[in-house]
């Protein structure tokens, strides 16, 4: 006699068909689908998305939400106030050879340092290349900042642009651009070139003006016997409000310039 073992196809008994057309077995008892556990795994992940967007939008929205941080933002990615461009000079101290020289122009925002840094970077400069500016100032804090990168890496500043025969031409350098121009290793004065000095201000708010203009006069004279320029031209700084365009003397007894002012 022979067995059949096929099984059932509507209760799974043994005598009837088997195959994959079968019903599923059934879960145990108490125990969730695999799909159940899938989707709540799921609901929680965007759930938790969505509170973590909510903090970061959030704390984004306190940061930006004053002019300051906006100002920043605007000239760190959208509209930078400084221009730069590449180019190659005759060294200003005499040795007559050629030597790569950034040219940077224009207000020194307040996200220029990071800028100037780029700038650098892009360009290769070693030590001994120059960075030639021509700005009215700005920002005192990015201004000290670009002094510490250009004397980082050893390069050498003057005052001013290039004219259309690719010379250096005299220009003007005041207010806080004259901290940048401090961090040169070597800082060449240009004939017709000019420094102004003026009483540095702040725009922000402090709870104590006294403490933080004392605060503000140390980290100057920290920054200008860093950079071995001397302190009298604090005192020049501190004496007005308005500009005060440096002789050549004045500024070669401050040790802004170290370097004869001469010719490209």
């Amino acid at each position: 006699m022979a067995f059949d073992n096929r099984r059932d196809e509507r209760d799974g008994s043994p005598g009837s068909v088997a195959g994959p057309w079968g019903p599923p077995p059934s879960a145990p008892a108490g125990q969730r689908p695999a799909w159940s556990d899938y989707f709540i795994r799921n609901k929680l992940s965007a759930v938790m998305f969505v509170v973590i967007c909510l903090s970061v939008g959030v704390r984004m929205y306190r940061d930006l939400s004053t002019p300051d941080a906006w100002a920043y933002w605007k000239d760190q990615y959208f509209s930078p106030s400084m221009t730069s461009s590449l180019t190659t000079i005759t060294s200003l101290d005499g040795s007559g050879r050629r030597v790569p020289a950034l040219v940077v122009r224009g207000e020194i925002g307040p996200a220029a340092a990071n800028w100037f840094r780029d700038r650098i970077d892009e360009a290769h400069l070693k030590s001994g290349d120059a960075v030639l500016l021509s700005s009215p100032g700005g920002n005192l804090d990015q201004a000290i900042i670009i002094g510490e990168i250009i004397r980082s890496r050893g390069l050498d500043t003057a005052v001013g642009t290039i004219d259309g025969a690719g010379k250096v031409a005299p220009s003007y350098c005041a207010s806080a651009c004259v901290l940048a121009y401090a961090g040169g290793k070597a800082r060449f004065g240009v004939a017709g070139s000019r420094l102004g000095v003026h009483r540095f201000v702040t725009t922000r708010p402090a709870d104590d003006p006294v403490a933080d203009t004392q605060r503000t006069t140390g980290a100057l004279l920290n920054y200008f016997a860093k950079m071995g320029v001397s302190p009298s031209v604090l005192e020049a700084m501190s004496a007005t409000s308005d500009i005060r365009w440096l002789s050549v003397k004045e500024a070669e007894a401050m040790k802004l310039i170290t370097a004869p002012v001469g010719h490209s």
